[in-house]
């Protein structure tokens, strides 16, 4: 289930384990289907998992990198990889969408994935990378509360 903050949009929550079938297409976890039926956008994202975002949250972040210095290096390779490997999707009626060939390559993609809840964005990943990272995040995750959300947790 997704809750709206501060009209800021849907959190995703939770963690969900579709299979990617033979032709790339991944059911969509059943309570965000409502919220991304009229559209999404599947990129790149960090650690090699895609991100999925809501089309608001992709305009969203495209009005931030339209505003960011264009003489900035990073600004300008951050931009080339997000923009260019964005996918603007629209779930069947079944709520599946399909997964480009590259995006599936770079995540490592082939059968079973691990779908999860990341605030604004949903992420896919391959379910033994999804595990692996996890269970090197895991010991740290207590003590980057204080660095990530000092003085909230």
């Amino acid at each position: 289930m997704f809750r709206k903050v501060r009209e800021v949009g849907p959190v995703f929550l939770g963690t969900h384990q579709p299979r990617l079938d033979d032709k790339g297409r991944l059911f969509l976890p059943a309570k965000y289907r409502e919220e991304l039926a009229e559209g999404l956008v599947i990129t790149k994202g960090q650690e090699r998992c895609l991100y999925v975002f809501p089309v608001e949250e992709f305009q969203r972040l495209t009005e931030a990198l339209r505003t960011a210095p264009v003489t900035a290096k990073a600004v300008r390779d951050y931009s080339r990889v997000f923009f260019a490997s964005a996918s603007d999707e629209t779930p069947d009626k079944q709520g599946r969408i399909t997964i480009p060939p590259s995006l599936r390559l770079y995540a490592g993609l082939e059968r079973d994935c691990v779908v999860i809840g990341a605030n604004t964005r949903l992420e896919i990943w391959d379910a033994q990378a999804w595990e692996t990272y996890l269970a090197e995040q895991e010991p740290a995750f207590a003590d980057l509360s204080e660095e990530v959300l000092p003085g909230i947790l």
